[in-house]
C-alpha cells in the first residue's frame, strides 16, 4: 500500500463476506473458484463504474503448478493475471520486492484460513477464528511457517521439521492453549509443513 501511494496509485477498499456465499461455507473442492469468481465479479463492477478497462490479479508462475480452481474464474472473467505471464516466480517476486524496498519482500504466504479445512468440512466464523487463534500463538512463539489443519476437534499442526524439537520444548504450553481455544486433540504432522495438504489425493 505505501509503495502503491508513492507511485500515486490511489486505493480503494472493497468490503466483501465469503461467508455470505454458500458455495464457500460448504467447502467443495472448487471453493476456491466460487469465491475467487464473486471477488473478480465485484473487482469488475468497480472497475466498469470508473471507466477502468483492466483487472489485474497476482498469481504467479509458481501457482500454476498446483491446485488452483480459481484460475477458472479469473479465464471466465478475462481478468489478466501480469506477474504469470510475464514469466515471474514466487522468488522473481521477492527479488524485485527486495529492489524496490517493500519491507514485506520475505513475508511468508499467508494463503486463506478456509484452506485448514478438509473439503466437505463447513467453514465457520468460529472454526476460522479457532484456527487464526492457534497460527497466531505458534507465530509468537518464533515458528515462521505454520499451518494448523483442522479435523473437528483435533489440530494438525504442520511446521518445518527441523523445527520439531523446538515445538516439543513447548508441548505442555502448547496443549493447554489449545484446548483452551478449543481443540480436544493437538497433533504433529510428522511430514512436515507443505503446501495445500488437503489437495493430496484429489485426481490430477
Amino acid at each position: 500500500a505505501d509503495f502503491a501511494r508513492q507511485q500515486g496509485f490511489r486505493q480503494v477498499v472493497v468490503h466483501h463476506d465469503p461467508l455470505q456465499n454458500p458455495n464457500f461455507c460448504n467447502n467443495p473442492v472448487d471453493r476456491c473458484y466460487h469465491c475467487k469468481l464473486e471477488i473478480l465479479k465485484m473487482a469488475w463492477d468497480y472497475a466498469r463504474r470508473n471507466n477502468y478497462q483492466v483487472v489485474l490479479e497476482g498469481q504467479n508462475v509458481d501457482d500454476l503448478g498446483f491446485y488452483r480452481p480459481g484460475r477458472k474464474a479469473v479465464a471466465e472473467t478475462q481478468t489478466r493475471s501480469p506477474l504469470a505471464t510475464n514469466g515471474l516466480t514466487k522468488g522473481d517476486i521477492r527479488w524485485l520486492a527486495r529492489a524496490l524496498g517493500l519491507a514485506i519482500w520475505d513475508k511468508p504466504s499467508t494463503p486463506c484460513l478456509a484452506t485448514r479445512f478438509p473439503y466437505g468440512t463447513t467453514i465457520t466464523a468460529k472454526g476460522l477464528l479457532q484456527v487464526n487463534q492457534a497460527e497466531t500463538y505458534l507465530h509468537e512463539k518464533g515458528f515462521r511457517t505454520v499451518r494448523v489443519r483442522c479435523h473437528a476437534d483435533q489440530a494438525r499442526i504442520e511446521i518445518e521439521a527441523d523445527q520439531f524439537s523446538k515445538l516439543l520444548e513447548i508441548r505442555s504450553e502448547l496443549v493447554d492453549y489449545f484446548k483452551k481455544i478449543g481443540f480436544q486433540f493437538v497433533t504433529l504432522d510428522l511430514q512436515g509443513y507443505r503446501s495445500g495438504s488437503f489437495d493430496e489425493g484429489l485426481p490430477k
